[in-house]
């Protein structure tokens, strides 16, 4: 089954298509067809999901996939959240992962409360109009680490340690972190939930 995937995000796309294969799903990356993005005007993961997820299908006619993720940081009352991606950019650097990571530590330089977790929201939809979205969500909790460790992964990846692994996702092995990070999970729950919804019918 072809499936597209709401993003254009390469990372992200190269995780899922890893996680969707046994499944037999082939995941199509919208810009592929061409789709524009959606626009994300919300302050949830889940209904940013839902929104990019619909405006794939609706474009496409095809099934769509839709992953809204972030970082929401204990100190900050869960921010940056939905606004994760352009994190950088309203302490006046250019969008993109290094800024993000340098603007997150500079910003909690002087803070001992380093509590924080990646969340992943998967959302998908038969068509544009179904009424029965499927949603899964994963979520890890870390810390913020004082400096950026490792080279696998992306986002903030190279920030997030996790205690029990004692490293942080861009050190462990690419198919360790994707077994154990918060889009692993979340993918986990999304492809349990196809079988039992679109699969078995």
């Amino acid at each position: 089954m072809k499936i597209v995937l709401a993003s254009n995000n390469q990372g992200k796309l190269a995780e899922l298509r890893a996680m969707f294969a046994p499944l037999g799903f082939e995941l199509i990356a919208q810009g592929d067809l061409g789709i524009p993005e959606a626009v994300e005007p919300f302050h949830t993961f889940v209904e940013n999901a839902l929104v990019k997820a619909r405006h794939a299908a609706e474009h496409s006619g095809l099934p769509a996939l839709a992953d809204d993720a972030g970082l929401c940081v204990d100190a900050f009352g869960g921010l940056p959240g939905v606004q994760t991606a352009y994190y950088a950019t309203q302490f006046g650097y250019d969008k993109g992962d290094d800024n993000n990571v340098r603007a997150l530590l500079e910003q909690m330089r002087k803070l001992d409360n380093r509590r924080a977790a990646l969340v992943s929201t998967l959302v998908a939809v038969r068509s544009a109009l179904d009424p029965e979205p499927l949603i899964a969500v994963g979520r890890v909790v870390g810390e913020i680490a004082r400096e950026a460790m490792g080279s696998n992964g992306f986002g903030f990846d190279p920030v997030m340690y996790i205690p029990e692994f004692g490293q942080t996702f861009a050190e462990l092995p690419v198919d360790v972190k994707n077994a154990n990070s918060h889009r692993g999970r979340a993918a986990r729950a999304m492809l349990e939930l196809m079988r039992e919804r679109w699969l078995q019918a």
